[in-house]
């Protein structure tokens, strides 16, 4: 059987509308998961990996005489660019708080953490461990504030500039002062 779909969107879902007469005679099914659909109807299969997640509990289908139409409810109201995805979805990163504790106790015994250089190796550590978010919180904070503050929190630190803020006790001079 020769069957045609189409999408549309809005901010909020996904519209997929699969173009077969008469769906309720030719026993048609739809199934709706986080991230994927499958329609199938007397020897027509439909198979979709969406390009993003939906929530399935709030989408819905329905049949007119001429087409299945499948709502899709969006997750997020951000814009689709593809029906189906083409590349394997990346995992969600869960963010998890540093267990410093830990982390100083692994290096409180080290012959590295001695001085500036054991500092400079700390900082190596820190940052060649981290993702791509933290190195780029650590890198704009550390340049905008002129070496004061070195923040791993991307949230707060890409909102705004980072201003300079030296350690209590000291003043702050350009350079050139």
């Amino acid at each position: 059987m020769s069957v045609r779909h189409d999408w549309y969107q809005s901010e909020t879902s996904v519209v997929v509308s699969v173009m077969i007469k008469n769906a309720k005679e030719k026993n048609y099914s739809v199934k709706i998961d986080a991230e994927t659909v499958d329609v199938t109807a007397d020897g027509y299969e439909l198979h979709l990996n969406l390009a993003k997640h939906i929530n399935p509990d709030q989408s819905s289908h329905r049949v007119t005489p001429s087409k299945i139409e499948i709502t899709l409810k969006k997750v997020t109201g951000e814009r689709w660019e593809n029906l189906q995805r083409t590349e394997p979805p990346k995992p969600v990163a869960v963010k998890q708080k540093p267990n410093w504790d830990k982390f100083c106790k692994e290096n409180e015994n080290s012959e590295e953490a001695k001085g500036e250089e054991g500092l400079q190796k700390l900082f190596e550590k820190i940052y060649g461990d981290s993702s791509d978010e933290v190195r780029k919180a650590m890198n704009k904070s550390f340049s905008e504030s002129s070496g004061t503050v070195l923040s791993t929190n991307w949230t707060e630190v890409g909102a705004t500039k980072v201003g300079v803020k030296p350690p209590d006790g000291t003043e702050f001079k350009k350079w050139d002062e």
